[in-house]
């Protein structure tokens, strides 16, 4: 493998403070838990640390803080082998996710950008060459939209794919979306943006579908089709949808087909459930092989 990036991935990075209790609170309620842990986290970092053990070679560009959080992040990421040569350091708090987990591996999520807020076009223009040297420029929505913008030009001029994983949902202007390559939403963010049909006039070459432990739906220029998923015992689905990204990325920068890349990408999203955390639950390239092969899968190139 070349020692170059193969992705680059532009997002969050935050620290993850995970509640676990029976379920989750409704609204105005209040729960006894009966476990906490903190761990690292944010879309942006979740997606770099999947597609470096799903085998790419991977920069990040994001934005931390002043504090010890800071230090921890950009070292977990150090430590998958992941290049924070583009992360940017601000004055204020790195981001947190506040997250609430129940005992049906459901979870509701609450995130403060803190330093998130502060990646701009700007830094991302200024590290337009490491931008230029991936093959694949992956982007979420904890950041500031213009960011994603910058990114997604600098790949669009050298020919790079693009990949938006539009969480959480907000409304995107037609300046994005006619820069994505690839869209991976759920089926709550396809809907509020209009639906596959609109999703794909806007020139969309690929819209996936996540949903859940029913797999996904592939919208492409072969029309559409369903990719199913594993059969794992979930506890925990923080960091199944980025695991999901992340490892696509990998595999489609390495040289897979869509349809291959996306049977290794579910299958780190389904392991990435039977573990608690975000990045603690990223499954590595053995642990997703041997899956596929234990579940009689097509074998991924």
């Amino acid at each position: 493998m070349s020692l170059e990036p193969r992705v680059c991935v532009i997002g969050s990075a935050n620290l993850d403070l995970v509640a676990r209790a029976e379920r989750i609170p409704r609204p105005g309620e209040t729960v006894l838990g009966y476990a906490y842990i903190e761990a690292p986290g944010g879309k942006g970092l979740n997606q770099a640390v999947a597609a470096a053990r799903s085998g790419a070679s991977v920069s990040f560009i994001a934005a931390v803080g002043a504090d010890a959080a800071a230090a921890t992040l950009t070292g977990v990421a150090e430590a998958d082998g992941i290049s924070t040569l583009a992360v940017k350091r601000v004055v204020g708090p790195t981001g947190r996710a506040l997250i609430n987990v129940g005992d049906d591996g459901e979870n509701s999520i609450v995130v403060i950008p803190g330093a998130n807020g502060q990646l701009d076009a700007k830094h991302v223009r200024i590290h337009g060459p490491t931008v230029a040297r991936a093959q694949i420029v992956l982007a979420q929505l904890e950041v500031p939209i213009p960011a994603v913008i910058a990114a997604f030009e600098v790949a669009r001029a050298v020919g790079a794919t693009t990949i938006l994983n539009p969480a959480p949902a907000a409304e995107l202007p037609d300046e994005l979306l006619t820069l994505v390559d690839i869209l991976i939403p759920n089926e709550h963010e396809a809907a509020s943006m209009g639906g596959v049909d609109h999703l794909r006039r806007l020139g969309i070459h690929t819209v996936i579908v996540t949903e859940g432990p029913r797999g996904c739906r592939v919208f492409d220029h072969s029309g559409e089709r369903r990719i199913p998923s594993f059969t794992v015992d979930a506890i925990d689905t923080t960091g199944a949808g980025d695991s999901f990204c992340g490892a696509l990325s990998a595999r489609l920068a390495l040289g897979s087909t869509i349809d291959d890349g996306l049977v290794w990408a579910g299958a780190a999203g389904a392991l990435a459930t039977t573990v608690v955390g975000a990045v603690p639950s990223i499954p590595r390239t053995e642990s997703i092989a041997e899956l596929i092969r234990s579940q009689g899968r097509a074998p991924q190139g």
